[in-house]
This record gives C-alpha cells, structure tokens and sequence, in this order.
C-alpha cells in the first residue's frame, strides 16, 4: 500500500484527491488546521494530521514514513497583497519542500496553475510546457504560483526526490467554488462577458487534475511539468454558459470590450488600493487575462509521458453538476 500526504485536502481539489487515493488503495495522511477539517478528513478516509505551511518541524512529523507528497493547497483568489500570495505559495511549497526532503520522500507532486505562462493580454493557443514563465506585478497569484513552480523544478533530485507539477487550466466541476461566485454576481446584474466571451479556452475537470497527478507520482521522470486538459477547446461563452445553466442560471448577453474592461480594473485597483476599500474589485486586470483573451494548452506531453487520458469527459461532468 502506497503511504501518501496531502496539503489542501480540504479544498475543492484536495479532497477529491483523497478521495481518488483511498479508493485506489493508497494510505492518506492529510494536512489540516482545525478540528472541523480533521472530521471532513476523516470521513473521506485519510489520517488527519494537525499543522500549517509555516512550520517545517510539523510538517515533517506529519509526513510520517510517506512516499509520496501531493501537494495541493494554495492561496487562489484574483485579488490580494502580493505578500499574502508570497508567503502561502511560494514559502508554502519551499517549507513543504524542506520537509519532503527532510523526511526521505522519493515523489513530490504539486498541483500548479496552467496561468504561469500567460503573459500580457495578447492570444496564446496551444501552449506547451516550454513556453517561458510570466512573473507579472499586477497579477500577484499568476507570479507567486510561478515562483513556486521554479522551486519545485529546482528540487528535484535524481539520487534523491523526483518532482513534478501538473499545470491545469479553469478547473471546474460538481461543488467549484467558482461558480457560485459568478452566480451571484449573475443575479446582482454584475456580470459582463469580457470582449463578447469569445476568447477561447481549455478547462480541466477536477478529477482529470487528480488522475494526472496520480499518474505523475508513478510515472514522471522527474524534474515536469505537464499540462492537462479536458481535450477540447471551447469558449468562454459556452463553457460559463453550460456551467451556469446547470445551476438553473442564464447569464444573458451584455458584454464589455476588452480595451474598456481592462482600463476600468486598472483604475478599481489603484482606488482599492490607494483608498484601502474593503472587500475585492468587481473586475481586476488578473481576471481579465484569466478569461478575456484566447489561451488554450497541449497536452501531448502528459498524454506521451505519463499515458494520461481524461477519465472525466466534458459531457460527464456536466451532467453531474446539473444532477447534483
């Protein structure tokens, strides 16, 4: 029985990771903070194991005798200190590192973020892992979860832990918490669709990042990183659409030039920030290159090195968030 240990297990993505885990035979051992998360835990079947990111002695304790490390927690919002991200994505994954290593773990899988490549607001399709990394100051979490990337790539060690990451696009799937977000601002009459919601995208279903993952832990090289993928480009429009509709929401027709949208969160920002205002922007420039411009990715590299293929179609999982 292979002995594993999760970070973020109680997420929208950790936990169905335990969960994948358990019923393939793994042992889970899971990183939690409170007494609430450790019942969540336990009932998906792991061992809950009390600590943080911040402290490398716990961590190492909590490891225990694993052999692999999935590591999946993450700060992801679009709007925040670039201090926050820093010290939840980047010191995050260099303690959890540290504690791998210490501990003699000889697979370290990360969830990362398809985003670290997006550079400025220009249209990318069919991306592959080579394409350079983007730090960019205005987009704290793309640059925090590039930063980590590189820490994660530069552990792996041949002789010692092998790493790897899986680079997803819009996760999404039954319980995204995404959605109900865009829901409400749907029904607060908030919603725009950026530049007519044309841009074209790839998403990932939550289990296919998952499969992915698991595949990387027993087949990777070390030293990937792999982005995965549904396997089929779509736009913006008809996958909010589609989503939103499964929730029994249409979120109409009225949209926003991109030129326009971009000039106005720029502005939110500075008056967010410069005023202090509580709460986040309605629209920030993060968001934008998220969904506004055209970014699909290959995942031949997945699919040639790992065997990865979608466990989850488009059409599945929609049906079971319309079911749920």
């Amino acid at each position: 029985m292979t002995k594993a240990f999760v970070t973020g297990g109680t997420g929208f993505l950790g936990g169905r990771l335990i969960k994948m885990l358990v019923s393939r035979g793994w042992h889970v051992r899971a990183l939690h903070r409170s007494p609430g998360d450790a019942a969540k835990l336990a009932a998906m079947g792991a061992v809950p194991v009390q600590g943080d990111l911040d402290n490398v002695d716990a961590l190492s304790r909590g490891m225990g005798d694993a052999e692999v490390v999935f590591h999946a927690a993450a700060m992801f919002k679009l709007w925040g200190s670039a201090e926050a991200f820093e010290r939840a994505n980047v010191d995050g994954t260099r303690n959890v590192l540290a504690a791998a290593k210490a501990q003699g773990v000889k697979r370290f899988v990360q969830i990362g973020a398809g985003a670290v490549v997006m550079g400025p607001g220009r249209p990318m399709l069919g991306v592959t892992e080579d394409a350079p990394l983007s730090l960019p100051r205005w987009a704290p979490y793309i640059a925090s979860k590039g930063r980590a990337q590189q820490l994660l790539l530069e552990a792996d060690d041949p002789e010692g832990m092998r790493t790897a990451i899986i680079l997803p696009p819009m996760i999404w799937g039954a319980g995204m918490p995404m959605i109900r977000e865009t829901v409400h601002n749907v029904r607060a009459g908030r919603f725009r669709w950026p530049g007519g919601g044309r841009s074209l995208m790839s998403t990932a279903h939550v289990d296919n990042v998952c499969h992915a993952a698991m595949l990387a832990a027993e087949r990777s090289n070390g030293g990937r990183a792999y982005f995965v993928t549904d396997g089929g480009d779509r736009s913006l429009r008809e996958v909010m659409g589609t989503l939103l509709a499964t929730q029994g929401v249409d979120p109409g027709n009225r949209s926003a030039p991109l030129g326009v949208a971009w000039f106005l969160a720029t502005v939110m920002e500075a008056a967010w920030r410069g005023f202090r205002l509580k709460g986040e922007p309605p629209l920030t420039r993060q968001m934008l290159r998220l969904v506004g411009y055209d970014f699909t990715m290959s995942d031949r590299r997945a699919r040639d090195e790992l065997g990865y293929a979608p466990v989850v179609t488009w059409e599945e999982g929609v049906e079971e968030m319309r079911a749920g």
